[in-house]
């Protein structure tokens, strides 16, 4: 326990100057995005009637640059508000928080992502060990070809595949959205059948897209664990073959349970190019509007969330495997 103690102190320590510097970095960087996005606010407020004083003032301060300010001092403000959990205004929809915005997204974008690549890993797990065990057999060669197919075509080239083929050859989903506006938000029966109605093509497309890395990891994680001299002894002996086929798995998963922790982490940023062509807006969505926006409080925002999920992932892929794998406590319960 004192060694998981440590290790988490130490992942948190460095989790946090690891945000303080891509916050740093993603804050000018932004601000450096080229494109004027305050001379087409400035305009648009002269064109309403506003005096140009007038409107030069308000946009510097819808957009944080305070007349005595320089970008310093936008950047000493803006992490002031961030100690205060403070994000700043949404530009793209104005008068609402950051977080706001960033949670109504997310939302959508964590369950179809989490659905589809847990139902991935579940079946590319058990069909790379069928592929590892039967892998001189075609059988075996069937499931490899099909993971190394999968595994290389891009996440958009899959999206629009699934589309023309269940939106247009075999019209049964909808090609994009949330829901259908028939039904009213709630926990009905109708509006949650049509919420999973219109995820399915989504869900697909990341089950299919990260399908074929896991079935490929796994095989080479069961072929490399077949060598184990553990298991030659336990068949040498005249063990069962489902008992050694448990052991098998067992020990050959254990590595892709951290992979699985990380790719878990990258939730947050979505998948931008699938949430564009299906019209679902989560946050890849969000992220292009704000950039297309100028709207730097929800970039910052949106990359201060992804960086701390990726970080989050990182201390409990580490922590875990530590939890599951005893060889990696550094001693613990040593006498």
């Amino acid at each position: 326990m004192t060694v998981l103690i440590r290790r988490l102190a130490g992942h948190l320590a460095r989790g946090l100057v690891m945000i303080l510097i891509v916050t740093t970095v993603s804050f000018f960087v932004i601000r450096s995005v080229p494109g004027d996005p305050m001379a087409a606010k400035y305009e648009k407020l002269v064109e309403q009637g506003m005096s140009p004083e007038a409107a030069q003032r308000a946009v510097e301060v819808l957009y944080g640059f305070a007349p005595s300010g320089g970008l310093w001092q936008q950047y000493v403000d803006y992490m002031t508000g961030l100690f205060r959990l403070d994000l700043g205004q949404s530009l793209t929809i104005p008068g609402v928080g950051v977080s706001t915005v960033l949670f109504s997204a997310a939302k959508w974008t964590i369950l179809p992502v989490l659905a589809g690549t847990l139902l991935s890993f579940l079946i590319g797990v058990i069909l790379g060990v069928y592929a590892a065990v039967r892998r001189s057999g075609r059988l075996g060669d069937a499931l490899a070809i099909s993971g190394s197919l999968l595994h290389g075509v891009p996440q958009y080239v899959l999206a629009l595949l699934l589309m023309a083929v269940f939106t247009t050859l075999i019209p049964i989903l909808p090609a994009g959205g949330t829901a259908d506006i028939m039904y009213e938000p709630g926990l009905n029966a109708g509006y949650i059948g049509s919420l999973i109605e219109y995820a399915t093509l989504p869900v697909l497309t990341y089950a299919l897209a990260s399908y074929g890395g896991w079935i490929l990891a796994m095989k080479s994680s069961v072929v490399t664990v077949l060598g184990d001299d553990f298991i030659l002894a336990a068949e040498l002996r005249g063990m069962k073959r489902g008992i050694v086929f448990r052991y098998i798995a067992r020990n050959a998963i254990l590595p892709l349970f951290t992979i699985l922790a990380l790719s878990l982490g990258t939730l947050f940023g979505g998948a931008i190019f699938i949430e564009r062509i299906f019209n679902y807006p989560g946050l890849g969505l969000m992220l292009i509007d704000s950039i297309t926006n100028r709207d730097y409080a929800l970039m910052g925002g949106a990359f201060l969330l992804i960086t701390g999920a990726i970080i989050v992932a990182n201390i409990m892929a580490d922590l875990f495997y530590t939890v599951i794998d005893p060889r990696v406590r550094g001693g613990e319960g040593a006498p």
